[in-house]
């Protein structure tokens, strides 16, 4: 090959590598900074096909979606100095693409340090100043806002980083506190139980002597008044013969007579020895109540 074919072939390498070098492009997934010599030229490159001179020009590309750091757990004490194991993670993303650029040299592994560092320390700050039950259930949603709001604006102001949410995903207590704790919370749920128990058996004692003196009452009354009915009826029945009687003796008579016999021959095994010429058969020999002869 001669001279000038080799310069011709080198020369054209050359626009080729600078051509490819001049073309960068940026996914909508992404954010990208342009330096030149270094230095911070453009801020915040959009998405698409863009152009920069080679050699001089550098972009650096970051990860633009939310991204997901999981704190390991952490050991931090209460106001009652009482220890709770707390796991946690934080939902990040950038903000400010040139100042987590300076701030942390487009090193992703660097910002998450730094944000597990901040989220440690908030978290020691929100749980030292509460109580166990607030922090377990009674405020667990204020702190997770107060702790976002307050990293979201130190992380922004120093890394150009927002932080979207924080999540506390599991507080536990320590082995060596939990066996204990269980064995109270134990004890005063038995201590409960049993004041329910004797406020049952008052209340069922209670119920039970008011449903019994109702039933006394009740039952006096309904006494009360079968006696009186069962009085007003053997009254109009007195008051009903009395007067049947009075309008026919003869018919009174009878009607003794039939009581009496009904008395008498009640029970097929009864055996009775009287005169046949007494008054006791007096309406059986005789339709006209005479001698039964």
């Amino acid at each position: 090959m001669s001279t000038r074919n080799l310069v011709l072939t080198v020369l054209v390498l050359l626009v080729v590598v600078l051509a490819s070098d001049s073309v960068y492009t940026v996914k909508s997934t992404q954010r990208a900074v342009l330096l030149r010599f270094g230095a911070v030229e453009r801020v915040d490159v959009p998405p698409g096909l863009h152009f920069k001179l080679p050699l001089f020009d550098e972009v650096k590309i970051f990860d633009g979606r939310i991204l997901t750091l999981d704190s390991p757990e952490e050991r931090f004490f209460t106001v009652e100095k009482k220890p709770l194991i707390v796991d946690a993670y934080v939902k990040w993303q950038i903000a400010e693409v040139d100042k987590y650029y300076t701030s942390t040299s487009g090193d992703e592994f660097t910002a998450q340090s730094r944000l597990e560092e901040r989220v440690k320390t908030g978290l020691r700050n929100q749980i030292s100043t509460r109580e166990m039950y607030e922090v377990v259930s009674g405020e667990r949603e204020q702190i997770m806002e107060d702790l976002t709001r307050e990293l979201d604006a130190a992380m922004r102001a120093e890394f150009g980083v927002e932080v979207r949410d924080v999540r506390v995903k599991r507080i536990e207590l320590p082995p060596e506190v939990s066996s204990s704790v269980f064995q109270r919370m134990n004890a005063e749920r038995e201590v409960l139980a049993r004041e329910l128990r004797a406020s049952g058996r008052e209340q069922a004692l209670g119920i039970r002597a008011d449903a019994d003196r109702q039933a006394v009452v009740i039952r006096a009354e309904a006494e009360r008044e079968s006696e009186q009915t069962r009085g007003d009826g053997d009254a109009q029945a007195a008051a009903i013969y009395a007067d049947a009687f009075d309008a026919d003796p003869e018919f009174y008579e009878f009607t003794r007579s039939l009581t009496a016999y009904r008395r008498a021959f009640g029970s097929k095994d009864d055996v009775l020895v009287i005169d046949p010429s007494s008054d006791f058969f007096r309406y059986l020999g005789d339709r006209q109540g005479g001698d039964g002869n």
